[in-house]
C-alpha cells in the first residue's frame, strides 16, 4: 500500500479500460508523483488522503485514460488563429461581410488577419483576392485557408512584400500568377507564404506564450490530456518551458520540429541532438516532414493527376533526398511523422521506411499523418511495416461531401474520392490508428473527432455521411486517443490505461463514451481532465 498522501483520490467512479471496454472492478484511484498509485474501493482509497489530497466524489462518473489529441500545433495555432474567424463562413458573401465588419474601424495602416478560409466558398470563382471584391482595397490584407498550407494575400500586403511576379522556391511553394503574370494573392506553402509573413507585423513572445496558454487550457476544458505537437517553429520550445515554469502548460505535449527540403547533414544532425528535450510535462521525441501539399491547392502528389492536371509533384523536389534522410534518422532511432495525403506521397514515405529498416532494422515507430486518399495494396503495407496511420476524421467530415460537389472531390475525381480518410480500412488491416485534429486546421474538441470517425458526418448532422463504411466502433475511436497515442510514443507500458504506475492523466464523462449515440457523442460533458495528478479542468457540478 502507498505510504505518503497522494496528491489527488477519486471516488466513486467508473473506471473505463480502453483495452476491453469494459469497467474495472474498482471505484476509486489516488494519484501522486504524476502516477496512479492506488485502485481499490472507495473505504480504502479515501483513506489515503491527507490533508492537502484533492478528494473529488465523482458520482459514478465515467473515467478513461486521458485523451490525447495525435496531431495538433498548439503554439504555431495559437499565432494562427489571431484575427477574424472565417471558419463559419459558408459562401463568399459571407466572408466578403466577415471581412468588412473585421476591416471597419481598423486603424490606419494596420494589417488584418484571418484564419479558416474554405476554398469551397469562392464556387465556381478562382481562389484569389480579386474574388474577394473590393472590401480589402488599401487594406493589407493575409487570410489564411482551412488547410494551413496556403494564404490569401490582398493587394496592399502584395505591395508591402514587394510581390510583383512568380518566384522560385527550394520547396515545392508557389506564388500563384495570373496568364499575365500578375500575382494572384495565393500563396502556396510555407516558403511563399513567408514572403509576405516576412513584412506582416508579428506578435510579441508574451502574446504568443499567454495565447497558447489559453489555448491549451481551452483543450483541457474538452478532456484533452496531452498532444502529439507537429511543429517546433520559431520560440515555441522556450514557450512551453516558460509556460511549465509558471504552472501553466495544460497539456502533457510531445513534440515533433521540422525537417524541411534542403536539410544537409548537418541539420539533421541537430535535430537528432535536439530529442529528449524538455521539461516534466514536455519532450522534443522525432521528426516531422512533409511529403505533399493538400489536394485543395493542388499541391498533393497524385499518382495519376488531379482534374486540373496539378499535384504532380513531391513536396520534396528530389524525393530521394527525402529518403536519405529518413534513413539516417532511422539509424539514429529517430521517429518520423510524415505528411503525405496522396497516393504518391504514401507510398514514398512507406517505400522510404522500408528501406531504412531493412538498412538498419524495424524497431524504430514512422508514422504517415493525413492519409486522405490511398489504394487496397497501400493499405496492407501500413500494417506490413508497422507505420502508424496518423488520421483527422473531422477533415473528411468538415471539408468533403458525400456527393463529391466539394473541392477536394471535384480535384480527385470519383474513384479516389471513393476511397477517402480510410480509417476502417486500415484499422482492419491491422494498423495502428491513432485520432486527431490537426488544430488549427480543424477544432479540437476531441469528443467531435471522435463523434466524426464513428458517423462520419458534418456537424451538420442532417447531411449524408462520406464513406460510412470506413467510420469506427466507439471502442476504436476511443482507443484512438488513448492506448494508440500512447503507443505510437512509445509509452504503451506507462500511458493509455488506467493502472498502476501509469500516468494520471485521466478524462472524465458524465457517461459512458462508449454507450452515447454516435450524434450525441460531441455534447457529452467533461466534468475533469487531469494531467500528472493535477486537475487542469474541473465542471461546477463536482463542487
Amino acid at each position: 500500500m502507498y505510504a505518503d498522501h497522494p496528491d489527488l483520490v477519486l471516488l466513486s467512479a467508473r473506471l473505463l479500460d480502453p483495452a476491453t471496454g469494459a469497467f474495472l472492478p474498482q471505484t476509486a484511484l489516488a494519484a501522486a508523483r504524476g502516477e496512479i498509485v492506488a485502485l481499490g474501493d472507495d473505504h480504502d482509497v479515501r483513506a489515503l488522503a491527507g490533508p492537502a489530497t484533492t478528494v473529488v466524489d465523482l458520482r459514478g462518473a465515467v473515467v478513461t485514460p486521458g485523451l490525447v489529441d495525435g496531431h495538433l500545433h498548439p503554439v504555431s495555432g495559437a499565432e494562427r488563429t489571431r484575427g477574424v474567424d472565417l471558419s463559419g463562413c459558408t459562401d463568399l458573401t459571407g466572408v466578403r461581410a466577415t471581412l468588412a465588419a473585421a476591416a471597419d474601424g481598423l486603424a490606419p495602416d494596420a494589417w488584418l488577419r484571418g484564419w479558416g478560409l474554405d476554398p469551397n466558398t469562392f464556387g465556381d470563382r478562382p481562389v484569389a483576392a480579386a474574388s474577394l471584391g473590393p472590401v480589402l482595397d488599401g487594406i493589407p490584407a493575409l487570410l489564411d485557408l482551412f488547410d494551413g498550407h496556403s494564404q490569401l494575400a490582398s493587394a496592399r500586403a502584395l505591395e508591402l512584400a514587394r510581390v510583383e511576379g512568380p518566384r522560385s522556391f527550394e520547396q515545392s511553394a508557389e506564388i500563384v500568377c495570373d496568364a499575365h503574370g500578375r500575382p494572384t494573392g495565393l500563396l502556396l506553402e510555407d516558403a511563399a507564404c513567408e514572403v509576405v509573413e516576412a513584412v506582416a507585423p508579428k506578435p510579441t513572445k508574451d502574446e504568443i506564450r499567454d495565447a497558447t496558454a489559453e489555448a491549451l487550457r481551452r483543450m483541457a476544458a474538452t478532456g484533452l490530456t496531452g498532444g502529439h505537437a507537429m511543429d517546433a517553429v520559431g520560440d515555441s520550445l522556450a514557450v512551453y518551458a516558460e509556460l511549465e515554469e509558471r504552472g501553466e502548460l495544460a497539456l502533457r505535449v510531445r513534440v515533433a520540429p521540422w525537417c524541411q527540403p534542403g536539410a544537409d547533414q548537418r541539420a539533421v544532425a541537430e535535430l537528432i541532438a535536439l530529442q529528449g528535450r524538455g521539461g516534466a510535462l514536455w519532450q522534443v521525441a522525432g521528426v516531422k516532414m512533409f511529403m505533399d501539399g493538400t489536394v485543395d491547392n493542388g499541391t498533393a502528389w497524385l499518382e495519376q493527376p488531379d482534374c486540373h492536371g496539378q499535384s504532380t509533384h513531391a513536396f520534396w523536389p528530389d524525393p530521394e533526398a527525402y529518403s536519405r534522410v529518413v534513413t539516417q534518422l532511422h539509424a539514429a532511432g529517430v521517429p518520423t511523422a510524415t505528411h503525405a495525403i496522396g497516393d504518391a506521397a504514401v507510398r514514398h514515405v512507406l517505400d522510404s521506411v522500408e528501406r531504412a529498416c531493412a538498412e538498419h532494422g524495424g524497431a524504430v515507430r514512422h508514422r504517415v499523418e493525413h492519409i486522405e486518399t490511398v489504394p487496397d495494396d497501400t493499405v496492407r503495407r501500413f500494417a506490413e511495416l508497422g507505420v502508424t496511420a496518423s488520421m483527422q476524421p473531422t477533415h473528411c467530415c468538415e471539408y468533403t461531401r458525400a456527393d463529391h460537389t466539394d473541392n477536394w472531390s471535384r480535384r480527385l475525381g470519383e474513384e479516389r474520392a471513393s476511397r477517402a480518410f480510410r480509417c476502417r480500412d486500415l484499422w482492419d488491416a491491422g494498423v495502428r490508428v491513432v485520432l486527431g485534429s490537426d488544430w488549427p486546421i480543424a477544432p479540437f474538441p476531441p469528443l467531435g473527432v471522435m463523434a466524426g470517425a464513428r458517423h462520419r458526418r458534418p456537424s451538420d448532422l442532417s447531411l449524408p455521411p462520406h464513406g460510412p463504411e470506413q467510420a469506427l466502433t466507439p471502442l476504436q475511436a476511443l482507443r484512438g486517443y488513448t492506448l494508440n497515442p500512447a503507443w505510437a510514443a512509445g509509452d504503451e507500458s506507462r500511458a493509455g490505461r488506467i493502472a498502476l504506475g501509469f500516468r494520471a492523466d485521466l478524462t472524465v464523462f458524465a457517461q459512458n463514451p462508449l454507450a452515447v449515440a454516435d450524434t450525441d457523442l460531441a455534447a457529452l460533458p467533461v466534468l475533469l481532465t487531469v494531467v500528472a495528478g493535477r486537475p487542469t479542468h474541473r465542471d461546477a457540478s463536482l463542487g
